[in-house]
């Protein structure tokens, strides 16, 4: 069987009903937009347009710098009002640098470049496309796109994961995308295969999205994609549990899909290409759950990037009662929000207004030694142990036991009886151990220099040493 293939998991309540019931929709577009300039991994954008400048949709706004890094365009049309800084959607609720632009209403798209053929382009010319487009990993993770076409590539991957698990709980922005726009979804797995040189392209989605299966099975009708339906068990999502269940593969630990032979991309992305390479148009807006039990109506909106969250849930109809906690991303492991007055982003994948019955809390009690975390783990590890030795300050301790390894889903949080907050346990002893990663480095940094500074002084002794000698030896000569 290929639950053989698979452990752990949980099955949390989908709650996803709620906000499946309805199409895809789009609201008026807000006066203004707040566009951060980290929206995604790796190095912050930098702004080629200045204020007072009038600009189209799809327009350049921001360029990539570095290896790693994406561009940012123009949601919609009109004129750049400011750039400062911004509350960014985070936990913190720290400012990031901000363009503001003051939509026109006319939604004029800029020219954009059209290949005749995308599937004769070079794969190197998809991957270049698919980079000046500002494409990222819409799952969750902002990677930048490009590069992990451009790695792929050069290292010869020979399979193509599509990942349209959406395990989490209330989020549907995928199972509508996949219902509504089935074919450019295959479209963008068909190119993301051409670009990396893949043998085969393996889609897979959880059974307990049937409307979505029968769309993208009726798209990919004589293609080289395969749609396959995998088990609906928390979190399929994720990269290492969906390429174990699809391929047999395991991916090593502390290492990526790629050293397996894979490369996974999130449906949402694979749409955004066929977007890209088709039409022409860069990554300006993306759909977004709206879902919750304070919500008033839950359902699906396609948002221009840098719609605030409040004006989205006004637009939507607004809550049914005060939520007790807003949430950007799945509740099991998206961010909580400290206010709704931030901007839509690239990961931005859903806004979740949960109701005080919804986020009921008990007060953690003793681990009874159940062992529930240690089976509900997909990877295998030893969770209570893990959180009993960052209780004692053991954080290399805990490392040993494979933290590493751990993918924050947060089945073990879940499934525990005594509701100890182990994720949180992980999370906290991850972000520790990766600033003494850092103040080592820097502590290393400053020895290197320190040595070389005394080199190059023992050096310059030598050399004036060297001097005085050789006058001496002159004088001595003239004498």
């Amino acid at each position: 069987m290929k639950w053989n293939r698979w452990r752990g998991g949980v099955h949390p309540a989908g709650r996803k009903e709620e906000s499946s019931a309805q199409p895809i929709r789009r609201l008026p577009l807000p006066e203004l937009l707040f566009i951060p300039l980290q929206q995604h991994v790796g190095e912050m954008a930098m702004p080629v347009v200045g204020v007072g400048q009038r600009v189209l949709k799809g327009q350049l706004l921001a360029a990539g710098q570095g290896n790693i890094s994406a561009p940012l365009h123009a949601p919609t049309s009109g004129l750049v009002r400011a750039l400062g800084e911004y509350s960014a959607p985070h936990p913190s609720g720290l400012p990031l640098p901000t363009l503001v632009l003051e939509v026109d209403g006319d939604d004029r798209w800029a020219d954009l470049e059209v290949a005749a053929d995308p599937f004769a382009l070079a794969p190197e010319d998809v991957c270049r496309r698919v980079g000046e487009a500002g494409i990222v990993g819409l799952g969750g993770a902002t990677f930048p796109s490009a590069v992990k076409l451009e790695l792929s590539l050069r290292r010869g991957i020979d399979t193509l994961v599509i990942n349209g698990g959406e395990c989490e709980p209330y989020l549907t922005s995928d199972d509508l995308l996949m219902r509504e726009r089935a074919a450019e979804v295959i479209t963008g797995a068909r190119l993301i295969r051409h670009a990396v040189q893949a043998r085969q392209v393996l889609l897979g989605v959880e059974d307990n999205k049937p409307e979505a299966l029968a769309a993208l099975r009726l798209a990919a009708l004589g293609t080289e994609v395969e749609v396959q339906s995998v088990p609906s068990r928390y979190p399929m999502g994720s990269d290492k549990q969906l390429v174990k269940w699809l391929t047999g593969r395991e991916i090593p630990a502390g290492g990526r899909a790629a050293d397996a032979g894979v490369l996974v991309h999130n449906v949402a992305t694979a749409y955004s290409v066929a977007r890209a390479l088709v039409h022409g148009q860069p990554l300006v807006s993306r759909i977004v759950t709206l879902a919750g039990g304070a919500m008033a109506h839950p359902g699906n909106w396609e948002v221009p990037f840098g719609t605030l969250i409040s004006r989205l849930i006004e637009g939507a109809g607004g809550y049914l009662q005060t939520p007790a906690r807003l949430v950007m991303g799945g509740p099991m492991m998206g961010m909580q929000l400290p206010r709704a007055d931030v901007p839509v982003v690239k990961g931005c994948s859903g806004v979740l207004a949960l109701s005080a019955a919804e986020v009921a809390e008990r007060a953690p009690e003793p681990c009874v030694r159940c062992a529930n975390c240690v089976r509900g783990c997909p990877q295998g590890l030893m969770p209570l142990e893990m959180a009993a030795y960052i209780r004692n300050g053991d954080l290399k301790g805990a490392q040993a036991l494979g933290l590493k390894d751990c993918i924050g889903c947060g089945a073990c949080s879940y499934i525990c009886p005594s509701n100890i907050p182990l994720t949180h346990y992980f999370n906290y002893a991850r972000n520790e151990l990766a600033t003494m990663a850092r103040q080592q480095r820097k502590l290393d940094a400053t020895r290197r220099l320190a040595e070389q500074r005394e080199a190059r002084f023992a050096r310059e002794q030598a050399r004036l040493a060297a001097r005085r000698a050789a006058a001496m030896a002159q004088t001595e000569k003239s004498q």
